[in-house]
């Protein structure tokens, strides 16, 4: 197989605009081999879409996206190949869908205190058992009005200097790395273009198997340095075009920001030589 891949889409399973089959109908239109669905804290997007991508003869990879905290800054990693029916794994993302309601409580809590009528369960009613995140919270102020866009939302009550903002409960770069290779997964530090060199140097210490190297955040020569990163340390490249849908410039960059299926080929073989 040849062609073009995406490695980091998002559903409506986390916080993504389009449902499993519209985002495998969508990349079936765009031309790609593969795609990727790297929900947040869940696998549900990944099943959803699974028979669509089956039918249309589409590679759909497993994947998801785990929040870390390293040196105080937030640190996205992404897992691919993950084993979906490893029983830890699924109960590690339990434990985070759960530590996310919680923390939309809070959120909410801070938002009714300002005077504006929300409750979690306009939400949790729309996506059961799904992870709750600050984009549900901003769909949900949009909807009612409380704000007249998705960026306003943030910027308004939802940001990380804004009146409701609440922290998430994070785990170590490191316990999502032995987490993923736990579940038979290869790991991948996202988006790290504003990320300090000796900070990326220490995740990739600490063990990651791989980086994203095309993001729509990453500019030219940020693409460069992190090709050469992970051919100076045997590192697994990923990329796309970290879609959610419904975000200023998402449809333009669906389709523009890929990587080539030999990537896929890569990881393949690492996980061969591991099992091996």
């Amino acid at each position: 197989m040849s062609g073009r891949v995406d490695f980091h889409l998002h559903t409506t399973a986390s916080d993504g605009f389009h449902s499993p089959k519209e985002l495998v109908e969508k990349a079936v239109r765009a031309g790609f081999s593969a795609i990727s669905i790297t929900d947040h804290d869940t696998l549900e997007g990944y099943k959803a879409a699974l028979p669509f991508a089956r039918k249309a003869s589409l590679e759909l990879i497993p994947g998801v996206e785990l929040s870390s905290e390293f040196q105080g800054k937030e640190v996205h990693i992404l897992g691919y190949f993950v084993d979906t029916e490893s029983a830890e794994f699924q109960s590690a993302l339990e434990f985070f869908t759960k530590e996310r309601f919680y923390r939309a409580e809070r959120i909410i809590k801070k938002l009714n205190g300002m005077g504006l009528d929300l409750s979690i369960n306009e939400i949790a009613d729309q996506y059961p058992g799904l992870p709750i995140g600050r984009p549900h919270i901003a769909e949900l102020l949009l909807r009612k009005e409380y704000v007249k866009s998705f960026p306003e939302a943030f910027y308004t009550y939802l940001g990380n200097n804004a009146p409701a903002y609440e922290k998430k409960v994070y785990i170590s770069p490191e316990s999502a790395f032995r987490l993923i290779a736990a579940a038979s997964g290869l790991s991948f530090i996202a988006h790290p273009g504003n990320m300090p060199e000796d900070v990326l140097k220490a995740l990739i210490d600490a063990g990651c198997d791989g980086i994203e190297v095309m993001h729509p955040s990453l500019n030219n020569s940020q693409i460069k340095f992190l090709h050469d990163l992970t051919n100076n340390y045997f590192l697994l490249r990923s990329g796309g075009s970290d879609f959610h849908g419904g975000k200023k410039k998402d449809d333009e960059n669906f389709g523009r920001f890929y990587l080539r299926y030999d990537e896929v080929r890569a990881m393949k073989s690492r996980l061969t030589n591991i099992v091996a």
